[in-house]
């Protein structure tokens, strides 16, 4: 078991536009080493005490434990929701050389003030 170095974050967002604002930001930051954009899709939710619908984007944002902090904060400065969704799961396992090059591409946040 790798244990929780390693997180998987889902971030949903409303245009296609905002998640590659928040993904190119989240990269160049060194705070994710990939975002995926998945969509459009159709989310189903509860806000303010109603049923709602909207066609949104999934970002799975591939990060370290060690900087969650930071990766919710940026996504929260350049989301437009009041409530953006920001769920981590840890990575208990995966490919060697995979995580390897995840830590490598956020090693460089660290590096900063």
């Amino acid at each position: 078991m790798i244990g929780a170095e390693f997180m998987v974050v889902l971030v949903t967002v409303g245009s296609r536009p905002e998640g590659e604002t928040i993904a190119r930001q989240l990269v160049e930051d060194g705070l994710a080493a990939c975002v995926n954009i998945v969509g459009p899709i159709r989310s189903v939710y509860v806000w303010k005490a109603q049923v709602a619908e909207d066609d949104e984007h999934l970002l799975i944002i591939k990060t370290r434990q060690q900087v969650m902090g930071a990766v919710e904060a940026r996504v929260r400065a350049l989301h437009s929701y009041e409530v953006p969704e920001v769920v981590a799961l840890p990575i208990v396992g995966g490919s060697t050389p995979y995580l390897d090059w995840l830590r490598a591409g956020t090693a460089g946040v660290l590096l900063r003030p």
